[in-house]
């Protein structure tokens, strides 16, 4: 599978159609010995089909008013789609109403041309960075496919759908890391936002303060297209950014620790190409963000929040739930009112000491996640592993959503190795300056 904008010149030259890249898709879902049953929760089969015919037909007439008129991407669970039950990966939801009309990306990749190919496979209601689901099957990551490692989470049919030719790119969420952790075990780059920039109306909510919406695609230009489409931007262009005089900070302490030695070698080894290129680096220590990191162990904004949207649910549709997302949700009973005050304000505290420690830098870099892809037997077999993986894989990532900036992540590791996930983090509000940025550096960052 191309870039979107490879794809979207090869449509428009009649190198290719809508129609065949749509049934290149379907085929790949269909594999016998494929992910698409476990990629996918639904596929809207007879309508890609239709609306690839269509949108062939437009270019053909010249009536395409979008470049990227035709071309197929999966979005996750979580969106409501007119017609569709939203199910969040879950069985807890399935008494519920179809959804009245599609959720607001949704909408705007439509009218930007794009075929939704199907919803795919995700954690239960979002609520873990592993990506395993017992209730529709966990997809594998692309590497070493015989052992079946997770895929990371929540967006975890997401990720596979892309890496495995399932969709061009694909649209998931990103509350502690769900976008940039799967992007990162899958080989793939993947981008949060700053939370504000894309609307959440016909999302399903994990944590109303932290969520925030992004795709997972096969470059960082593909992420920007897509994020500047569902932000509503005038624009999909993104701004040349001269490499010369960028400065990075390298977060040291607390989101170094436990990491595994080839995910500490290739961050490393990424860190001595941008330097050769001229990339200016400098070790740093964010102390506020390390004791907010210490003080959500207690509690958390996430926890909090999805159990006052859980609450109809967790004691009438309890048989339905992934008892592991159940039990972590239910924790949360033991989280007063005043700790939440307390972590907002920490949280508040936090993101004003970042900003002003990080002025002059450009991003901050760390690994995305400390682990390498574990394999999904393990985790499933062991609830306390789990649970301490679990914590692992989200640490470095939910930074970001702390401290609600935009962050990517793009891959850094050599070809044929276990994948990694190199993550750069801008300041609230700037995401076109980071992607602009990030897309400046991934030549530098990707080993081809």
């Amino acid at each position: 599978m191309k870039t979107l904008f490879d794809l979207a010149q090869k449509l428009d030259r009649k190198k290719l159609t809508s129609r065949q890249l749509v049934e290149h898709c379907l085929t790949n879902i269909d594999a016998a010995d494929g992910e698409g049953d476990k990629a996918f929760i639904s596929v809207f089969r007879e309508r890609a089909l239709a609306e690839a015919d269509a949108a062939d037909r437009a270019r053909n007439e010249s009536r395409h008013s979008s470049p990227f008129c035709g071309i197929p991407i999966s979005i996750k669970d979580l969106f409501d789609v007119g017609g569709q039950v939203t199910t969040a990966g879950s069985h807890v939801l399935d008494e519920q109403d179809p959804a009245s009309h599609d959720a607001t990306i949704v909408q705007r990749l439509r009218n930007a041309g794009f075929i939704i190919i199907g919803k795919t496979n995700m954690t239960e209601f979002a609520y873990s960075g592993l990506g395993i689901n017992p209730h529709y099957g966990t997809p594998a990551s692309p590497f070493d496919r015989d052992t079946r490692l997770i895929p990371g989470g929540s967006s975890s049919g997401a990720a596979v759908s892309v890496s495995d030719n399932m969709a061009a790119a694909a649209i998931g969420t990103d509350t502690g890391g769900s976008t940039r952790i799967p992007a990162a075990l899958c080989g793939l780059v993947g981008f949060k936002p700053t939370a504000e920039r894309v609307p959440l109306a016909g999302c399903t909510p994990l944590s109303s303060s932290l969520d925030s919406i992004g795709p997972i695609a096969n470059t960082v230009t593909c992420c920007a297209l897509l994020d500047a489409v569902m932000s509503g931007s005038a624009s999909v262009e993104v701004a040349e950014y001269p490499q010369v005089g960028i400065r990075l900070g390298v977060l040291d302490g607390f989101v170094m620790e436990g990491v595994d030695p080839e995910v500490e070698n290739s961050f490393h080894q990424t860190l001595e190409r941008l330097g050769k290129r001229g990339i200016l680096t400098k070790t740093i220590h964010l102390p506020e963000l390390e004791n907010y990191n210490a003080h959500i162990n207690k509690g958390s904004l996430i926890g909090g929040e999805a159990l006052a949207w859980h609450r109809p649910f967790i004691d009438s549709r309890k048989e339905h739930y992934d008892p592991w997302v159940h039990q972590r949700i239910e924790s949360s009973l033991s989280f007063t009112a005043s700790d939440y005050v307390e972590t907002v304000e920490r949280r508040r505290l936090c993101q004003r000491a970042t900003a002003e420690r990080t002025l002059g830098l450009d991003a901050i870099v760390m690994p995305t996640v400390p682990l390498l892809p574990m394999p999904i037997s393990t985790l499933v077999n062991d609830a306390e592993e789990s649970r301490r993986c679990n914590l692992l894989y989200l640490r470095n990532t939910s930074t970001a959503n702390v401290l609600n900036a935009p962050a990517i992540s793009i891959p850094c590791h050599k070809p044929d190795s276990a994948p990694v996930g190199f993550m750069l983090i801008g300041q609230s509000g700037e995401d076109k300056k980071l992607l602009a940025i990030a897309q400046s550096l991934e030549p530098i960052i990707r080993r081809h």
